[in-house]
């Protein structure tokens, strides 16, 4: 059998060699939020000693209002970085050859639990549902259907001060990709908001990615998003969380097709990157925190790539793990598991599986 599959290897006088990772999976992600200032130097070497020997390649870094903007000083946490940081970060990523993509969640987003963040905390005309008060205890689900504020897309102020923000960010970041989040938008178009009420949910959530997208595009940058808005949480049974059910997925057919989209799917290998793809958008698949459909998940974007006409396959950028802890959190957990050589579910136990499962393709 060895003998067979060795002439089986020879192609034309030569042995065939092993695809480069590159061409296997052109996107290696990692989105995870800023490190704090305390943490930033553990961080670092977090990105030059871990993530380079895993071949992570994107690093996707949840910034919102931990910098210190000076565009817009009170929207700033106070303990955010400082540009001086931001630039180690930069450094550190060129050093690494990762391309270090910034991101604000724009739209959805706005609040969390019983805390509203800064934008609408200081400009609350901005608010799609002012009359939906913010819980001192809050519990999901609620009669409120409260899950995370929105800001009003069609407020006539709201892009003056996200874009001052997205243009300060993207310059401190050195940075040719923008990551605008803009999942789980529950509040749009609602019946109460004096500027959107009675209009197309679909057409609000695709003309707010479409102003986005050309604003980046003025000056050359990308535009990543998450997926599940755009996907029919009825049709495909995937629910409200990682699909939509509230009317924005016809949106896939309305934004322009060379924004990029971050397929999350966290307990399944949904193959939904394909309807994606034939929609003509590029696509990468994200997992979480279960090693399984990770790896299922690897197997399915290498096949997509294989086996995709050559149209098709090229939509299929590759994958990226992400982390909904503190970097902190995530960086305590990760050395623990490296010290130990366990195995478990959790988010780091998940990037470990995900990223042997593509490293080995190149071995």
């Amino acid at each position: 059998m060895k003998k067979i599959a060795f002439l089986f290897m020879l192609c034309l006088g030569g042995v065939i060699q092993a695809q480069p990772l590159d061409s296997i999976m052109p996107v290696r992600g990692l989105a995870i939020v800023a490190p704090s200032s305390k943490s930033l130097d553990r961080f670092i070497k977090f990105m030059e000693n871990e993530l380079t020997a895993n071949n992570v390649n994107t690093l996707v870094l949840r910034v919102d209002w931990k910098y210190q903007y000076k565009s817009y000083p009170k929207l700033a946490d106070k303990d955010g970085l400082t540009t001086e940081e931001v630039k180690k970060l930069v450094a550190a990523a060129k050093r690494s050859n990762i391309e270090l993509i910034p991101q604000i969640n724009l739209l959805g987003h706005q609040s969390w639990a019983s805390t509203t963040y800064a934008l609408l905390k200081e400009y609350p005309q901005f608010d799609e549902t002012p009359h939906v008060t913010m819980p001192e205890k809050y519990e999901w689900p609620n009669p409120d259907g409260l899950y995370c504020k929105s800001y009003c897309p069609l407020h006539p102020d709201v892009h003056k001060v996200v874009f001052d923000l997205v243009d300060e960010i993207m310059e401190v970041f050195e940075a040719k990709t923008f990551h605008a989040g803009m999942d789980e938008v529950f509040y749009i178009g609602d019946d109460k908001c004096p500027r959107c009420k009675g209009k197309d949910k679909a057409e609000l959530f695709a003309g707010e990615v479409t102003t986005i997208r050309n604003h980046l595009a003025q000056k050359g940058r990308k535009l990543w998003i998450w997926g599940d808005r755009l996907l029919d949480g009825s049709n495909t049974g995937l629910g409200m969380w990682e699909a939509s059910m509230n009317n924005t997925h016809r949106a896939v057919d309305m934004i322009p097709k060379d924004v990029v989209i971050c397929d999350w799917h966290y307990e399944r290998a949904d193959p939904t990157a394909a309807y994606l793809a034939m929609k003509g958008l590029s696509v990468i698949t994200c997992p979480w925190n279960k090693p399984e459909p990770a790896k299922k998940q690897v197997a399915q974007t290498i096949a997509l790539r294989e086996n995709g006409s050559k149209v098709l396959k090229e939509r299929y950028l590759g994958m990226m793990h992400t982390v909904w802890s503190g970097a902190d959190g995530f960086l305590d957990k990760y050395y623990e598991l490296k010290e130990k050589g366990t195995s478990e579910d959790g988010q780091a136990n998940c990037f470990k599986a995900m990223f042997s499962a593509i490293n080995s393709q190149s071995k």
